[in-house]
């Protein structure tokens, strides 16, 4: 994975966390996956449709994470990891992002697990 990769990957995860993006169901389209599954911090599956619906709806703001990892599994294949807080509900999250044949990076998962308060 080369550094406009990794760039890409980033700025995409970032955006997808600014309350601008998430309230355009255009703008997330274009950054999740066809076959985009989530598993929600609240044990809830979402898949691409449904979450593209929800996600403008929220009624709290996103913010950039805490702590930041990530790992090229594979050319086409970019594991991020970070903590967010979301008023004093924490998660570790985790997100896969697949490079698609155009070049373009899209979410293909994404998890968030509960801390303990």
């Amino acid at each position: 994975m080369v550094g406009k990769d990794v760039e890409r990957v980033i700025g995409n995860e970032l955006r997808l966390l600014t309350p601008a993006v998430r309230r355009s169901a255009e703008q997330v389209e274009k950054l999740l996956h066809p076959d985009f599954v989530e598993f929600g911090s609240s044990g809830r599956r979402w898949d691409r449709r449904a979450m593209v619906a929800a996600i403008g709806n929220e009624l709290t703001d996103s913010e950039a994470p805490d702590v930041a990892e990530m790992r090229g599994l594979s050319d086409a294949v970019v594991l991020v990891t970070y903590l967010t807080d979301r008023t004093g509900r924490r998660a570790r999250r985790s997100s896969l992002w697949r490079k698609a044949d155009d070049g373009t990076w899209l979410l293909y998962f994404h998890q968030g697990t509960p801390l303990p308060t």
